[in-house]
């Protein structure tokens, strides 16, 4: 049986006894009925992960002993930050947890004029928080140590204008060049993807005047999902560390 990774929002020691958040007691006693003597691999965000077996284990706490730190890096070479027009349903929630599972680093969601979401700060704040939750599921899953921001949302043109000293691309069906196209070496890329309607002209002529660079993906037209996942696809195997 594998052994569960589990999140811990805070910094950990190297050994000795830690009590888990409420959420992660709540994972490991609840959802796992997980008992004393069993172990589990915590990580907090470092590069790092903390072998520890379960000391205490009631309804609402938990407490394990961490035997080690363990330091472990499997983070990509390429700093990616996903810039992306929020999607309907739960094609952003697709979207974020595919994303941290490929390697992003930052996933920033986005409002343009074609954005079929129209939500008020405080559903906006929920959400946020429950995209957040995603990032850390899928770091849990995919062994990634380091859990990436989820920012909270803002205007596409304010995004776009943020100082940023790297290869910033925007995905385009009529580019002359490819992700396969562009130059080496690039270590930091900022990718703009658009909603399910795509970019106005003017938000497209907005972002060339920013300084981003469109690029193609291939022949057919995607959804925005399929867009995102298939450019950090190919932006990680051209610059970070997949194929």
């Amino acid at each position: 049986m594998r052994i569960p990774r589990i999140y811990h929002p805070e910094c950990l020691p190297n050994t000795g006894r830690v009590s888990l958040s409420d959420e992660a007691a709540n994972h490991v006693g609840r959802v796992l009925r997980m008992q004393v003597g069993q172990e589990v691999l915590l990580f907090d965000g470092s590069d790092a992960e903390f072998p520890a077996i379960i000391a205490e284990a009631g309804k609402k706490s938990v407490s394990v002993d961490i035997v080690e730190r363990v330091e472990n890096s499997i983070e990509s070479p390429l700093d990616l930050h996903l810039g992306q027009v929020i999607s309907r349903g739960d094609k952003m929630e697709f979207t974020i947890q595919k994303s941290v599972e490929l390697g992003v680093n930052t996933i920033t969601p986005l409002i343009s004029e074609r954005c079929g979401v129209k939500l008020n700060a405080e559903r906006f704040d929920k959400k946020l928080q429950q995209w957040q939750k995603i990032a850390i599921a899928a770091c849990e899953q995919s062994g990634r140590n380091r859990v990436p921001e989820i920012r909270p949302v803002m205007s596409l043109d304010d995004w776009a204008q943020e100082a940023f000293d790297g290869l910033k691309l925007n995905l385009h069906p009529r580019a002359k060049y490819s992700i396969n196209t562009l130059p080496q070496p690039v270590n930091r890329v900022r990718l703009l993807i658009g909603p399910e309607g795509g970019l106005s002209a003017e938000e497209i002529e907005r972002t060339r005047e920013l300084g981003f660079e469109e690029t193609l993906l291939g022949p057919r037209v995607l959804r925005t999902e399929t867009a995102a996942l298939t450019a950090i696809t190919a932006l990680q195997v051209r610059f970070g560390d997949l194929g």
